[in-house]
């Protein structure tokens, strides 16, 4: 008797075992990192604009988990710019994951400007600044991968050239790229290597990458590849003179930064001040500043005040923002 218990203990202990084993390998097979990776590399391709015959081999983007939320949201017009700028800035959020950040940020600034005690047009301006957080965030978060892949193709231009050289294809100076560069450059042509594998022509993957990396130098790039590709000539030695005409714009841009950094310090200062002098006098004398959100005429000119200083905040930063 107590053998064929031991015999029973072992064998729940087995099965239990393999209950647990066999959850892992489903879990791994459907949620696991490889295959999280696969999608993350599948989906990113949907950001480009291409529609050719070899469509059907892109995963399509997901903007929602939620198969209701996402016919809601595809009901959307221009909702997959949204989508875009989240691929851009290279973050995992999904569209309704964004908008739901920004929504539950704006009722709760809203709710707190009410209990507060704050007038209603405060509060609802409390709200719509709060809403605008998530995208302001997503957009500097896209602005910063941007500058860096643009800081970044200089030296991939180079490795392409010295892999051209070497007598390796176009196609394999792209893998080269991918495999051997830095991050986040490598993986935008990982992506371009993984279209032209799945059989997309590579004009089109090149103008996918053009319209996935909002960056001037590189859709230069595209253009002046897809030109050698129809008319011939030295892609090495131009890809050599494009590197050197990208890093003498840099330079020109570092000295230009140098001589308006007394521009911008002063429109950081005419930004700031309004809003350090209201909290400062509201400090001293309260009663004075109150005038301006208990009293009819006092909201009015603060609204009024609020539009001409953000149009001049805007002029100010579009006459310092020089582009080269």
């Amino acid at each position: 008797m107590d053998y064929l218990f031991i015999l029973f203990i072992v064998a729940v202990f087995f099965a239990v075992v393999l209950l647990l084993e066999g959850f892992y390998q489903l879990w791994n097979a459907t949620r696991g990192p490889e295959i999280q990776r696969i999608n993350q590399r599948i989906q990113s391709m949907s950001a480009g604009s291409y529609e050719g015959r070899s469509a059907f081999l892109i995963k399509k983007r997901l903007l929602s988990q939620s198969p209701a939320v996402e016919q809601v949201l595809l009901g959307i017009h221009r909702i997959h710019r949204l989508d875009r700028l989240l691929e851009q800035s290279g973050s995992t959020m999904s569209v309704a994951q964004l908008l739901a950040m920004t929504l539950l940020a704006a009722l709760t600034a809203l709710l707190l400007g009410l209990f507060l005690g704050l007038p209603w047009f405060v509060a609802l301006l409390l709200a719509l600044a709060a809403a605008s957080l998530p995208y302001i965030a997503v957009l500097n978060k896209k602005l910063k991968r941007v500058s860096k892949i643009e800081r970044q193709l200089p030296d991939v231009l180079d490795l392409m050239s010295r892999a051209l050289r070497a007598g390796h294809a176009f196609p394999s100076a792209l893998e080269m790229v991918a495999k051997e560069g830095l991050q986040p450059i490598a993986q935008e042509f990982r992506v371009v290597s993984d279209e032209v594998n799945f059989g997309i022509p590579m004009e089109d993957a090149l103008n996918n990458l053009a319209v996935r990396v909002p960056v001037t130098d590189l859709r230069y790039f595209v253009i002046a590849v897809l030109i050698q590709r129809d008319t011939g000539g030295n892609l090495a030695e131009l890809l050599d003179n494009l590197a050197r005409l990208i890093r003498e714009r840099f330079k020109l841009l570092g000295h230009i930064k140098v001589l308006s950094a007394e521009g911008r310090l002063s429109a950081w200062i005419l930004t700031i001040l309004p809003f350090a002098m209201i909290a400062l006098i509201n400090i001293i004398n309260p009663h004075l500043m109150s005038v301006l959100w208990t009293d009819s005429l006092g909201q009015k000119l603060s609204l009024a005040a609020m539009a001409v200083m953000v149009l001049g905040v805007i002029w100010m930063w579009r006459i310092i923002k020089i582009r080269i």
